[in-house]
């Protein structure tokens, strides 16, 4: 019977405690702490990092291989480590010596980071981006003859200028991100050594691969070769209206808009003008003619002129004088 209970509270304990490691949250300090020192690498070796902490027992088997084969790099320790039994992005740090020797000697720090990238992934990309956000910002991640930096999306994107040539950089994390905003959770600071170019033309999978954008593909023209017509065969060139087929319609805003200036042009009350009036010239009189100055005057004058020059005429003693007969 005691031996049951102890079996018991042995099996409650053992899971138990699984359960607590299996739930295991970190919080946002502890991934920034975590991360900080690998966020800015290329993608492609990045992912392989973070791929290979789920397996520290693999690393540390390949940094120990790598440590007794100092001259190997690239593509020659890809090809030496090709049939060994560790994971694939392990074997594809053995091209890295630097970069695996550092993740090696740091065990807690890469069991950790195993961790949360296999309990919670997209919180770890999620934090990747966002330090790559304050390198960016202090001027610490840019484009350069090594690697391509640009947005995609929401997703800042590392990418080797050649494909097959690596630099693994080193970088300090209380330096390139700007003043350290968690005093109680520090980055793992690795010793540093110098960038060299790493070829490697061996692809091991699982390799993120990254779009750098959409290609559109440019129409193809046809050309249509010149053909001599002759004179007797053209034909004389008619510009035509185009054809109607359907009424045109104008926007309602802008029917609208003639409709009430039409209504306003009607409703404003139309101004004429009065005409000119002219005052008429005053008569002129010439050298020989008198002044005339009153119309009855001049029409009485007439009269009598009349009257007396013919009365006068009439009984003039020539004519009578020759006449007369006693």
């Amino acid at each position: 019977m005691r031996t049951a209970i102890r079996i018991l509270l042995g099996l409650v304990i053992a899971l138990g405690a699984l359960n607590a490691h299996a739930q295991r949250i970190f919080n946002q300090a502890e991934l920034d702490a975590l991360l900080a020192p690998i966020a800015l690498y290329p993608d492609p070796l990045l992912t392989h990092v973070l791929n290979a902490s789920v397996y520290p027992d693999d690393v540390a088997a390949a940094a120990a291989w790598s440590r007794a084969n100092p001259q190997l790099q690239g593509d020659a320790a890809l090809a030496t480590v090709e049939s060994t039994s560790w994971h694939p992005s392990v074997k594809a740090l053995a091209a890295y010596p630097e970069v695996l020797s550092r993740i090696a000697e740091s065990p807690q720090w890469l069991a950790d980071l195993g961790e949360a990238y296999s309990g919670s992934s997209a919180y770890v990309n999620a934090t990747i981006q966002q330090l790559r956000a304050r390198a960016q910002a202090s001027g610490y991640l840019r484009s350069n003859e090594q690697q391509y930096v640009y947005q995609q999306a929401q997703t800042i994107v590392v990418q080797p200028v050649y494909p097959n040539v690596v630099y693994a950089p080193y970088y300090d994390p209380f330096v390139v991100y700007g003043t350290w905003w968690w005093p109680a959770y520090r980055p793992v600071f690795w010793r540093p050594w110098v960038a060299r170019p790493i070829f490697v033309t061996r692809v091991i999978q699982p390799v993120r691969i990254v779009h750098a954008g959409r290609v559109f593909r440019s129409r193809e023209v046809q050309v249509t070769p010149y053909q001599r017509i002759p004179e007797s065969r053209r034909m004389p060139i008619i510009q035509s209206a185009p054809v109607v087929t359907r009424p045109v319609t104008m926007a309602p805003r802008e029917h609208e808009s003639r409709l009430r200036i039409a209504q306003e042009m009607r409703r404003a009350p139309i101004v004429q003008s009065a005409p000119v009036v002219r005052s008429m010239p005053a008569p002129q009189a010439r050298a020989t003619e008198r002044p005339v100055r009153n119309f009855q005057a001049q029409g009485g004058g007439q009269a009598g002129n009349r009257g007396g020059g013919q009365s006068g005429q009439r009984g003039g003693g020539n004519r009578g004088g020759g006449q007369h007969r006693s």
